[in-house]
């Protein structure tokens, strides 16, 4: 037997019907309203005053104008960011804790035995910031002024050059290991605390090449005290457009770029991961940003968070590929 509903049943479980909906909408929806709803902290680990650290100062003090919450950063050096990363894999996922940081996120998983997170499981990928190439530079005494130059000088000199880092595990250190792979040089790798005492090393000639960023580099090249060979983009950087890529100079398979990052601990919803990739797009737009990322030589991204994901994923792959070949290990 069928039972038809009256009009005025009908109405009501129309009634009920949508109601339920907006309960199941609603905590969407009251996230969306909410947040931000305190300060946002933003963890750099890497010290004040780097290049990590200003730009972090920059972009959020326009994120914070677009989400109407101070942005705080908070930094916490040591490990080659692994000390800052933890303390966020270990943050409330409300989407308050971030962590802003650079491609050694990548490489952490590849070279130390043991990492106290994981990047697979404990993070979500919000926004690729920007990306930059690395200058391929050496003391300005050494009697090249070419990339292909100075690899037929490390060739005739087995055994005797020597290449500096800003750490182990580092863009620069692993980024060095490959070229060592593509071009058959035996350069040793001498580690620093920090691009700056590295650079007075290379300016001075105890060691003998460096994969730089510009903003470290530049008053060193200003002063003649280092010289750029080549960039390690695919393309010329805008910032130095008569330097030749590494591609250019006779290996076309190469290609390695710094970049910036955010991440939040992992769970954080969506919503506010969503909300937040945006402000950083905007925020990307602002003169005094683009300002700060031209003086390190960086291109804007401000990419979705499924970009930033397999951006971020394929990294990985590649620098685990990178560091088996040469065997870098921390323990």
């Amino acid at each position: 037997m069928t039972v038809t509903d009256s009009p005025k049943t009908s109405m009501l479980r129309r009634q009920l019907i949508a109601a339920a909906g907006c309960c199941a909408l609603a905590p969407s929806l009251s996230l969306s309203a909410s947040f931000p709803s305190k300060p946002i902290k933003v963890i750099v680990p890497f010290p004040a005053g780097g290049g990590t650290d200003v730009l972090a100062r920059a972009i959020g003090q326009r994120m914070s104008a677009l989400l109407g919450q101070p942005v705080i950063v908070d930094n916490k050096p040591g490990a080659n960011g692994v000390i800052g990363a933890d303390a966020i894999a270990k943050s409330e996922a409300d989407g308050h804790s971030l962590l802003l940081t650079i491609a050694s996120h990548a490489i952490a998983p590849a070279i130390y035995k043991k990492l106290p997170y994981s990047t697979d499981s404990d993070f979500v990928s919000v926004s690729l910031i920007a990306k930059y190439p690395y200058l391929f530079t050496v003391p300005a005494s050494l009697p090249v002024n070419t990339f292909q130059e100075f690899i037929a000088y490390v060739k005739a000199h087995p055994g005797k050059l020597s290449y500096a880092s800003s750490g182990t595990g580092s863009g620069p250190h692993l980024g060095m290991e490959l070229l060592n792979t593509l071009t058959g040089m035996d350069l040793m790798h001498v580690p620093y605390k920090g691009a700056a005492p590295a650079n007075n090393d290379l300016a001075g000639g105890q060691v003998h090449a460096m994969l730089n960023n510009l903003l470290a580099a530049a008053p060193m090249i200003r002063s003649n005290r280092i010289k750029v060979l080549a960039v390690t983009s695919a393309h010329r950087s805008k910032a130095l457009p008569a330097v030749p890529t590494v591609a250019e100079s006779g290996y076309p398979s190469y290609e390695v770029d710094g970049w910036y990052g955010l991440f939040a601990p992992a769970k954080t919803p969506d919503t506010a991961v969503a909300l937040l990739a945006d402000s950083v797009t905007k925020a990307l737009k602002v003169p005094e940003v683009l300002s700060r990322l031209s003086g390190d030589g960086a291109i804007p991204v401000g990419s979705s968070p499924k970009e930033f994901f397999d951006f971020f994923k394929v990294e990985k792959i590649k620098w685990a590929a990178v560091a088996h070949k040469a065997n870098v290990t921390v323990d």
